[in-house]
């Protein structure tokens, strides 16, 4: 199964010292490329939780967003005094640099990163709980993205299909093509009433059939179709596989286009490069 690079996640979980929610949101990307935002308290996170998106995930801009709501209201309030001894300290010996510093204020001490500090859960277990959920997360994430792959390969299948239809229609049409432009050619001749040696003439008119021979091309297109659709059963991070194939489709269409010598094999080279851009604007989502 192929899967896609978009997708979006949340969960949430609430628990004694307040309610943690993830939010994971992945789209097309060459490379895995995560963007974390975590609270302060919860920074060491970042190596696990980008560890555990490269162990899932193989391509797309990940973007991980943890909220944490602390349920501290009507909890009692401690100071951390060693802290504030030390915030006090290094007040003082600024204060000796100025000539008359203003006093301390004790409320906006306590405003200090650290020195108030709730009756929190151990931050070890928070932490834990954390990571915990995000593995939840990012099961859900991987979900979503393999529901829009299925779909993806559903899509692409169909202009697989429709691109192995104009192969068969084009093939029964050659040798119809060819023998209306031979015969035109033969009438152009004799309008002009021009004196051409026949050997001289059919062998021209067999390096005509030569250069406009597009069988070649239909072979390789079949070819082509035939291991896109093996790609997309065998599934896995078929990405980057998927969008080198869709060049050499868009390449054989153009050559295809190229050698037209008739309105149908025109037409049909014109489909075809439509299909494949429809292909390759869905195989960007692709992991």
């Amino acid at each position: 199964m192929i899967h896609s690079m978009t997708a979006f996640a949340r969960v949430e979980q609430a628990g004694a010292n307040g309610t943690l929610s993830w939010e994971l949101r992945s789209v097309n990307h060459r490379y895995l490329e995560p963007h974390l935002r975590l609270p302060e308290a919860f920074r060491d996170l970042e190596g696990p939780v980008r560890e555990a998106l490269r162990n899932g995930l193989s391509r797309g801009k990940v973007e991980c967003t943890l909220r944490f709501a602390d349920d501290s209201a009507g909890k009692p309030l401690q100071v951390d005094l060693e802290r504030a001894a030390q915030l006090v300290a290094a007040a003082e010996s600024v204060a000796k640099l100025i000539q008359q510093p203003a006093p301390l204020n004790p409320l906006e001490m306590l405003g200090w990163p650290g020195v108030l500090v709730a009756d929190a859960a151990d931050p070890k277990a928070l932490n834990a709980a954390a990571l915990k959920l995000f593995a939840e997360a990012l099961g859900e994430l991987k979900h979503g993205r393999a529901r829009e792959g299925e779909e993806l390969a559903k899509l692409l299948n169909e202009r697989l299909d429709s691109i192995a239809a104009e192969v068969v229609a084009l093939r029964e049409l050659v040798p119809q093509m060819l023998a209306a432009q031979r015969q035109k050619i033969l009438d152009r001749c004799a309008e002009m009433q021009a004196d051409l040696d026949p050997q001289r003439l059919e062998q021209e008119l067999v390096l005509l059939a030569q250069k406009s021979d597009v069988a070649e091309e239909l072979d390789r297109l079949v070819t082509h179709v035939a291991e896109v659709r093996r790609v997309l059963k065998s599934g896995g991070a078929a990405g980057r596989r998927l969008d080198f194939l869709m060049q050499e489709l868009n390449r054989e269409a153009n050559t295809l286009g190229s050698k037209a010598f008739d309105t149908r094999s025109t037409q049909t080279a014109v489909n075809l490069k439509v299909l494949i851009e429809q292909m390759r604007e869905q195989v960007q989502n692709i992991e």
